[in-house]
């Protein structure tokens, strides 16, 4: 099993996101740690009521992520995740071959459909369109990594003869895609590298408006057919699947309960973990990454 270190979440107005620590410095502890990766969310303009009621501030994950690659050497870099419909899909893509080559290939983009009905009208996007426009973000996200011109006529822009450099150092990017829906798990069946089931109640579910999954058994058979489906569409290369376990408040408590969970979680098919604290100082932060890499990682 790997493991992803999710930067700590500020809650609401009072405090400020940097109190658990700047994200290099945190980056940097987590590789030390033997993290896989580390990852940054991505709420752009959120609504008052969302931030007020239990929302979390956050960074532009691309910069955040910039800054956390110059502070690591091997640490891979996840938006978890990027809302695809917010953004022009060739602006999304340049900031997505930028932080991979600057990072010398570490970058993963995670990606969703959104949910908040408030983001996407100040950011001036219909929600209705956006199963629509996240599609044309797959479509167009390989033409902009090729360096090769192309041409593409969307919804709302029609490029002509257009090409981009430089390449990202990987081909492809990997790309892993967020949300429970029956749509969600296919787009990684039939085109990406990776799907990020979310965890959490179903009033998490309900305020996402994604499909909750009800236990590990049946976070099992989703992965089972996401798997199907690719066999289905002759995909052979292997899959990614990244679950969010925010079950460790205290590395050094129950580690062999929790080290029962993750057995069973790989066992069904998991093959990466997110992991995060809720910490509101950097030495908390840093005692909870040395906690779990000693416990769960070394």
């Amino acid at each position: 099993m790997k493991f992803f270190f999710h930067y700590p979440e500020t809650s609401g107005l009072e405090g400020d996101i940097l109190d658990p620590g700047s994200p290099g410095d945190i980056a940097a502890e987590a590789e030390r740690a033997g993290f896989e990766g580390f990852a940054l969310t991505d709420h752009p303009i959120p609504g008052a009521r969302w931030l007020t009621s239990g929302g979390h501030q956050s960074f532009d994950p691309f910069v955040g992520l910039a800054f956390a690659a110059a502070a690591t050497e091997r640490l891979r870099l996840l938006t978890h995740l990027t809302v695809a419909p917010y953004r022009n899909p060739f602006i999304l893509a340049k900031a997505a071959a930028t932080l991979d080559k600057l990072s010398g290939g570490r970058f993963v983009l995670g990606l969703g459909a959104g949910y908040q009905k408030s983001e996407f009208f100040a950011l001036g996007v219909d929600m209705e369109e956006r199963n629509a426009l996240f599609d044309e973000v797959l479509d167009t996200l390989p033409l902009h990594w090729s360096g090769e011109a192309f041409s593409y006529t969307g919804r709302h822009f029609d490029a002509r003869n257009v090409i981009a450099l430089p390449r990202p150092v990987q081909n492809p990017i990997p790309i892993w895609i967020g949300g429970n829906s029956r749509l969600s798990r296919r787009r990684v069946a039939e085109r990406a590298q990776g799907w990020m089931p979310m965890s959490g109640p179903p009033s998490l579910s309900t305020t996402a408006r994604t499909v909750a999954i009800g236990s590990t058994a049946e976070l099992g058979e989703m992965i089972g057919g996401v798997l199907e489906q690719a066999a289905a569409n002759d995909r052979t290369e292997p899959l990614t699947f990244l679950y969010s376990y925010h079950e460790i408040k205290d590395p050094a408590l129950d580690a062999d309960r929790h080290r029962e969970a993750i057995a069973e979680l790989e066992r069904i098919g998991v093959t990466d973990l997110m992991i995060t604290c809720f910490t509101r100082e950097p030495a908390a932060t840093v005692d909870f990454i040395r906690g779990f890499g000693e416990t769960y990682v070394s």
